[in-house]
C-alpha cells in the first residue's frame, strides 16, 4: 500500500466518524484525493476534500477541514494534521516514522520500490523489431532504451512481463537482403555478378558475404541462385541477429523471446487467421489481391494483406496473424508495441484489427518514439558513412558509453523530440547530468566502503540522530520510489524515473 493510500484511508475514517457523531452532515460519495502541496510549509501531503464537500454539506470549506483534521485517527506515519484555508487538510509525516524507513529500505534491498499493482496481469512489450538486414543504426537506440526500461518498470510494479523482438524475416526486405547477399558472395568468390535492383549497398553485406565464403566455403558458387540463397540464408540471418543481439546487450537490453515472422507462414497460422477473417467478410478479393475490409470497421480505406500475383503477405498481413497469436494463443492481457514515429499511420488500423478479433482495442497500446537529433557541442551532426561519421548503435555506445545512452534517451517522454548532445554526454562536469549522477553514485559507494573498512555497523544505528532537514528530506525523496514506479507503470512513461 502506498503512503497516499494510507493517508486517504485515514481521511476517509475521519470523515465517517465526524458524520457519525453529527459534527458534519451526510454527503454523497466523494473520492479522497491525496496530493503533494506545492509549498513545503503546507505539509508533505494535502487533500482538498473539504472544497469538494462544501456545496453538498452547505458549509464553509474551512469548517469542514477543521472537523476532519481534528478527527484523523492517530497513526505512526502522521506527525501533524492541520486545516488550512480555504479548505485543505494538510498532513505532515512523522519524524520518527521517517527515520524508521531507513530500516525498511535496507531490509527490502534491491526489491525496494517494487509494488504489487500489476499482480496477475500478463503484459507483453515488443520493441525495436528492426528488419535483420544490417546493423542497428542510431535511430533505433531510443526505442530500445524506452522499451526495455518500460518492461523493467512494469515488472517492478508486479506485472508479468514478456519482452519480445519480432524478427521480420519473411517480407520483401529480406528478399532484397538475400538477393544482395548472393551478389556479394559471388563477387567475393571472384565472379562478376551485378547487384540486384533494388539492393542494400552497405559495406556490411560485403563483409558478411566474405565471412560466409571463408567459413562455409564456395559450395554455393556452383549452384543456381535459388539454391545458393537457400544455403546462405540461415547462417546469414543467424549472424545478423547475433550482431543485433550483441549490440542490444551492450545497451543493457535483453529479450525473453525472439519471434520470427516466418513462423507465422510455415506454421499455417497466417492462412488460418486469414480464413477466420474471410468467414467474417473482413478479408475480400479485389484486383488479384486480398484486402482487409477496414472500411467496414470505420476506416477510410481497405488495406492489402496479400499482394497480387506472387507478391505474398504484406507487413500488415503478417501483423494480423502476429497479433492474433499474441492475444488469442498466448493470451496476453495487454500488448505494448514501441514503434518509431513513422508508424503513426498504423495506429487506427491496428485498433481496427483488435475490433475484428472481437477484442477491446484498449488492450493494445502503441507508443511512438520521436526522432532524435544529434549534435556535438551545439553543432548539428549529420550521419554519413561516406564522411566516416558514426551511424550505428555500436558506435554510439563506443562514443559516449551505455549509461549516457540510456540516461539521455530516458530524459524525455517518447513523444517529445529530443537533441542528443554527444559532446555534453562525454563532459566530466556538473553540466552533464549523467556524469553528475555517476559521480554521486561513486561518492556514496566510497563512503560505504570506508564505513565497512572501519567496522561501522548499520544494524544498531541510532536513527533518532537523523533530524536535520536535509537528512529527513533525503529520506522523503527515497521513499517516493514506489509511487514513482506505480505512476510510470500506469502511464507507461519510464522517463518519470
Amino acid at each position: 500500500m502506498q503512503i497516499t493510500d494510507t493517508l486517504a484511508n485515514l481521511v476517509s475514517e475521519a470523515l465517517e466518524s465526524t458524520q457519525a457523531s453529527g459534527s458534519l452532515p451526510a454527503a454523497g460519495d466523494v473520492e479522497v484525493k491525496i496530493e503533494r502541496p506545492k509549498m513545503a510549509e503546507h505539509g508533505d501531503f494535502s487533500t482538498s476534500l473539504p472544497l469538494a464537500l462544501a456545496r453538498s454539506m452547505r458549509m464553509a470549506p474551512i469548517q469542514i477541514a477543521e472537523a476532519i483534521a481534528s478527527a484523523v485517527p492517530e497513526n505512526e506515519m502522521v506527525g501533524k494534521v492541520e486545516a488550512a484555508a480555504p479548505g485543505f487538510v494538510n498532513l505532515t509525516l512523522s519524524t520518527r516514522w521517517l527515520q524508521s524507513q531507513i530500516n525498511t529500505v535496507r531490509t527490502a534491498g534491491a526489491n525496494f520500490g517494487s509494488t504489487t499493482t500489476g499482480i496477475g496481469q500478463r503484459t507483453q512489450v515488443e520493441f525495436v523489431s528492426v528488419n535483420p538486414t544490417g546493423p542497428l543504426h542510431v535511430g533505433h537506440a531510443r526505442g530500445a532504451v524506452i522499451g526495455s526500461s518500460l518492461a523493467n518498470v512494469l515488472e517492478a510494479a508486479g506485472y508479468e512481463v514478456q519482452r519480445e523482438y519480432y524478427v521480420n524475416d519473411a517480407g520483401n526486405q529480406m528478399r532484397v537482403f538475400y538477393d544482395t547477399l548472393y551478389s556479394r558472395y559471388m563477387q567475393a568468390a571472384g565472379h562478376d555478378v551485378p547487384l540486384p535492383d533494388p539492393a542494400y549497398p552497405g559495406e556490411y553485406l560485403q563483409e558478411l558475404a566474405t565471412d560466409l565464403l571463408n567459413d562455409l566455403g564456395d559450395a554455393a558458387v556452383s549452384k543456381n541462385k535459388t539454391d545458393a540463397i537457400a544455403d546462405l540464408a540461415p547462417e546469414s540471418l543467424k549472424r545478423t541477429l547475433d550482431d543485433i543481439r550483441s549490440v542490444l546487450e551492450d545497451l543493457n537490453v535483453s529479450y525473453d523471446q525472439w519471434f520470427h515472422e516466418s513462423s507465422l507462414i510455415s506454421s499455417g497460422r497466417f492462412d488460418e487467421v486469414l480464413n477466420v477473417l474471410e468467414d467474417s467478410d473482413l478479408v475480400v478479393d479485389r484486383d488479384g489481391a486480398k484486402w482487409f475490409a477496414a472500411t467496414k470497421l470505420g476506416l477510410e480505406e481497405d488495406i492489402v494483406v496479400i499482394r497480387s500475383g506472387e507478391g505474398g503477405p504484406t507487413y500488415f498481413g503478417t501483423d494480423i496473424a502476429y497479433h492474433h497469436e499474441k492475444f488469442m494463443s498466448r493470451e496476453f492481457d495487454r500488448v505494448i508495441n514501441v514503434w518509431g514515429a513513422d508508424h503513426h499511420g498504423h495506429l487506427a488500423r491496428m485498433k481496427a484489427l483488435l475490433h475484428a478479433f472481437g477484442l477491446d482495442p484498449d488492450r493494445l497500446t502503441i507508443i511512438l518514439n520521436q526522432i532524435v537529433n544529434f549534435s556535438n557541442e551545439g553543432e548539428s551532426v549529420k550521419f554519413s558513412k561516406r564522411n566516416n561519421v558514426m551511424v550505428t548503435v555500436e558506435e554510439l555506445i563506443e562514443e559516449v558509453g551505455t549509461d549516457a545512452c540510456r540516461f539521455t534517451f530516458l530524459s524525455r517522454s517518447p513523444e517529445s523530440h529530443m537533441e542528443f548532445d554527444l559532446g555534453l554526454a562525454k563532459t566530466q562536469s556538473s553540466e552533464n547530468p549523467v556524469y553528475y549522477v555517476q559521480y554521486g553514485h561513486a561518492r556514496i559507494a566510497s563512503i560505504l566502503r570506508t564505513a565497512e573498512e572501519r567496522g561501522v555497523s548499520f544494524e544498531n544505528a541510532d536513527l533518532s540522530l537523523l533530524t536535520h532537514e536535509r537528512e529527513l528530506g533525503l529520506i522523503r525523496k527515497i521513499i517516493e520510489l514506489p509511487a514513482v514506479v506505480d505512476r510510470a507503470a500506469e502511464r507507461l512513461e519510464p522517463h518519470h524515473l
